[in-house]
């Protein structure tokens, strides 16, 4: 993802300036209006069809229903899943619609709609020339789920990939992909490796119903809730760390029993994650978890983090207050400091950085 801004450097730790370099006497012109700025997807209500986008500009002004504002009125679907942001185009999941929208990134004019071959789309990754899109396929079937391979230059489907039950999310890394299988309606422990010239999948095993993947320095970081607490025998989540040059597991930190995490960021050389209203960091070299949260959003009554993501020292929250109600998002410092408070779409899901 690329994030066209203005440098800000800081000269003895006093004072900002905005710089231009000699070899570069000109800032490159905005390529559309939502360019230069943070995409909001806001999930919406299971069978409610109120999925929607919001924009934050680099001037701090929101704009919210921007896929239907830009095209017409055209609703963007029932239950928006993810957005994956590759080229000039922004790919937009509709898990219960059974699609994905394609858009330009910095227009959001409606390129296109890809709606065959798709089942429970989840969430959908780049390498080369083609996306790939996890599917749930019929939840109450634990063997028809697959990756969907997506030739970009015509936005079909040409391929599926089975694999095991319930994928979520996926990252793309030389030539791999790496699929959480969080379980679907079932949980799962896994991770499948599959090589994309070839499409042979490989598991490795880790923690109980993995949530988030994250790929930094030829290491896979894996953060995996837990089975929850209705489960027959609830577990806590664990961070496994695995070496991508052999898949071998080379550590695995475990939560308390009761503790489920989530919401994994890598930023940097720092980890961050959530568990109910806290928000936890630590160092990517560290051999042992936090003892406590970095800080909570407990003073906006967070009950739980829905959506998150860390960049530019700034940390983003995503409430879904009753779940029907327009949502909230919130930005802090690193250091807790509320900085601004929104109100979004139904359920914000997910952060993209323009």
């Amino acid at each position: 993802m690329k994030l066209n801004k203005l440098i800000l450097a800081a000269v003895a730790g006093a004072f900002f300036f905005t710089s231009c370099s000699s070899d570069d006497d000109s800032i490159s012109a905005p390529k559309g209006d939502y360019d230069n700025g943070l995409i909001i997807l806001n999930e919406g209500g299971f069978q409610v069809g109120n999925s929607s986008v919001s924009f934050l500009s680099q001037e701090d002004v929101l704009e919210n229903n921007i896929f239907s504002g830009v095209n017409g009125g055209v609703a963007l679907g029932d239950t928006g899943q993810d957005i994956g942001l590759n080229g000039d185009y922004a790919y937009i999941v509709v898990n219960n619609s059974h699609k994905v929208e394609v858009v330009n990134r910095y227009t959001f004019e409606r390129i296109g709609a890809i709606t065959t071959d798709l089942d429970n789309p989840r969430y959908i990754a780049f390498s080369g020339n083609k996306g790939y899109i996890t599917n749930w396929g019929d939840p109450t079937d634990t063997t028809d789920d697959y990756v969907a391979v997506l030739d970009l230059d015509t936005n079909t489907i040409s391929s599926t990939i089975s694999v095991g039950e319930g994928p979520e999310a996926i990252v793309a890394n030389n030539g791999k992909l790496y699929v959480a299988h969080k379980g679907g309606y079932g949980q799962g422990n896994t991770v499948s490796v599959i090589s994309t010239p070839n499409n042979e999948v490989v598991t490795i095993e880790v923690g109980d119903v993995p949530n988030s993947l994250e790929v930094k320095d030829n290491k896979l970081y894996v953060l995996s809730g837990g089975l929850p607490s209705w489960a027959p025998t609830e577990t806590g989540g664990t961070l496994t760390v695995v070496n991508l040059s052999d898949n071998s597991v080379t550590t695995s930190l475990d939560f308390p029993d009761t503790d489920h995490p989530s919401n994994m960021v890598v930023e940097g050389n720092k980890l961050y994650y959530t568990i109910g209203d806290g928000i936890y960091g630590m160092d990517l070299s560290a051999t042992s978890l936090p003892s406590a949260s970095m800080f909570t959003t407990t003073a906006q009554g967070v009950y739980g983090v829905y959506s998150f993501e860390v960049k530019n020292d700034k940390v983003y929250v995503g409430d879904a207050l009753d779940y029907s109600s327009n949502g909230k998002v919130y930005i802090y410092s690193l250091t807790g400091t509320l900085e601004q408070d929104l109100t979004v779409g139904v359920i914000p899901s997910g952060f993209y950085f323009n």
